[in-house]
């Protein structure tokens, strides 16, 4: 009963997947991911990249961030792209599959980037859901102190930070933070977020 549960919650899901107008256009442009359309949409507003930035993605698999901003930054900009999955290769990219939590996996990152700063760190980090908001909304938290702490490492006075998390208990000082470190802070939800998600992009500028 419970696999037929599930597989039926599954069979829902794909059909308002495939419905999706935005995962459809992902398809016909042959892009990697519908989040694809969640950055264009921040960046249009936000003006986040120029030529020649140095970036790093978090949670970048499949590569729809890293070819967005690839193509924003030009030959002359970088990406380093950290993952804990695997991400087929992108031209002009630098992936590293592991988990940036781990320190030994930071201290490569670190070293990819080399002794600059970076200009724009991206996260896109999202926690394996259980569909109880609590767990989820404090995992995704988690992910966006573990982002917002590799920021205070690596990124460059004024630099720009993209973050992705959950709504819920624990936001409100997770903003407070935000705004300690960075002169503008503002919440995004695209377009392409669908309407009834938890998730919410919070982009901060000039970091202090």
């Amino acid at each position: 009963m419970v696999n037929s549960k599930r597989s039926a919650r599954s069979s829902v899901w794909l059909q308002k997947h495939f419905k999706d107008q935005y995962a459809k256009e992902a398809q016909r442009q042959k892009l990697r991911s519908r989040s694809w359309f969640k950055l264009d949409a921040i960046n249009r507003m936000d003006a986040l990249f120029s030529t020649g930035m140095t970036v790093i993605d978090l949670g970048s698999a499949p590569g729809g961030w890293a070819l967005y901003a690839k193509n924003k930054i030009g030959k002359t900009g970088r990406i380093v792209a950290c993952d804990i999955l695997s991400m087929r290769n992108i031209s002009g990219v630098n992936f590293l599959k592991g988990d940036c939590s781990n320190p030994n996996i930071f201290k490569i990152l670190c070293k990819w980037v080399g002794h600059k700063k970076v200009n724009v760190v991206l996260s896109d980090m999202s926690p394996n859901t259980t569909g109880i908001s609590t767990i989820d909304v404090s995992r995704s938290i988690y992910l966006g102190n573990l982002a917002l702490n590799i920021c205070r490492s690596v990124l460059m006075r004024r630099g720009t930070f993209l973050v992705k998390v959950f709504q819920g208990k624990g936001l409100d000082k997770y903003l407070c933070d935000m705004h300690s470190l960075f002169n503008i802070v503002r919440i995004r939800k695209p377009n392409a977020s669908k309407s009834h998600s938890r998730e919410i992009y919070i982009v901060a500028k000039e970091r202090k």
